[in-house]
């Protein structure tokens, strides 16, 4: 169902959202409500199962998608986004795991994000919108957002050092200046 968000504002809309066609997904109909209100200047398509979620994926040409990860099968959503050059935002309040933020990386995602972080949602796809308009690493954006918030959530920067490499090689375009 597509709708245009309604009246609740948590944060200013950036412009490159608007009219952007976004598919949002998640098994929890008040957290499809929020992601709606918060978009409102986007044309939303919400799915709350991911058969839903994969017959819109594989037949409209969305902007870009936000996928819960538990509960609708949002890494095999991903894939199905990642084949279709649609750039994916991952939110989940379960899947908060060092092992799910690399494997989202690893299989195409564009984001990662905590549901407790939703209000912030219109700033992290628009982070992602831009960054590919400008052909940019949008993880270096991501931690940018918020490499502070898995740190401390992780207890400090040991999570990144034990994977370096990796790390080094998603960030190599951050620029601290």
């Amino acid at each position: 169902m597509r709708e245009k968000g309604s009246t609740m504002k948590l944060e200013r809309t950036p412009g490159i959202l608007k009219d952007k066609l976004v598919l949002i997904v998640d098994d929890e109909k008040d957290v499809l409500d929020v992601l709606s209100q918060i978009l409102d200047v986007c044309r939303v398509d919400r799915a709350y199962t991911f058969e839903e979620a994969k017959e819109l994926l594989e037949n409209n040409p969305y902007d870009i998608a936000v996928l819960d990860i538990m509960g609708v099968r949002g890494y095999d959503l991903l894939k199905i986004a990642d084949r279709r050059n649609i750039p994916a935002v991952m939110l989940t309040a379960h899947a908060l795991t060092k092992a799910d933020i690399i494997r989202s990386i690893r299989e195409g995602a564009s984001f990662f994000a905590p549901k407790d972080r939703i209000t912030e949602i219109a700033s992290f796809l628009a982070n992602v919108l831009d960054a590919r308009q400008m052909n940019a690493n949008t993880w270096a954006r991501w931690f940018e957002s918020l490499g502070g918030f898995y740190d401390k959530r992780f207890g400090g920067t040991d999570w990144r050092d034990r994977e370096r490499e990796f790390w080094e090689e998603k960030l190599k375009d951050w620029d601290t200046d």
